[in-house]
């Protein structure tokens, strides 16, 4: 029961975030539910990923090709662009905190000198950071790009 309310939770909240987010990139009002729906939908099949043993990158990368594909029906049936859903839907699986964990390493490097410690924290935060956007990025491009060649064939 405890592991089916967090998910919930947390899709709840996904969706709110995703919603201030549509709002501050100020998306049409009709568009608002799907935004906060793709947001929930984005960190719940996440979650579920990492649940299962697949790794925070392989996860982000499947969780961002599903909103891709959700993306590329809602933006043909309501006739508006696919980026107005799927920037503020993949706005929960952002490495936030990976990429404040890499700042502050740097910046500890900055004042208290290079040590090895300091310097490994940079560089694991740094490449976490990276190769999770990088798999949001080709998750989400890669379903427009396929679904593109197959329509024009």
């Amino acid at each position: 029961m405890s592991l089916v309310f967090d998910f919930v939770l947390n899709a709840f909240f996904a969706g709110i975030a995703s919603l201030g987010f549509a709002m501050v990139f100020n998306v049409p009002k009709k568009t608002l539910l799907y935004c906060a729906f793709g947001g929930s939908i984005v960190l719940s099949s996440r979650n579920f990923f990492v649940l299962y043993g697949l790794s925070l990158e392989i996860s982000a990368f499947f969780a961002s090709a599903i909103i891709g594909i959700i993306s590329l029906y809602w933006s043909k049936k309501h006739k508006i662009s696919r980026p107005t859903y799927t920037v503020a839907s993949i706005v929960p699986i952002i490495p936030g905190t990976f990429a404040i964990k890499s700042m502050t390493a740097l910046i500890s490097l900055d004042t208290n000198g290079v040590s090895i410690e300091l310097l490994n924290e940079f560089i694991q935060n740094t490449l976490k950071t990276f190769s999770i956007l990088g798999a949001i990025s080709f998750g989400i491009a890669l379903p427009s790009i396929y679904f593109h060649r197959i329509n024009t064939r």
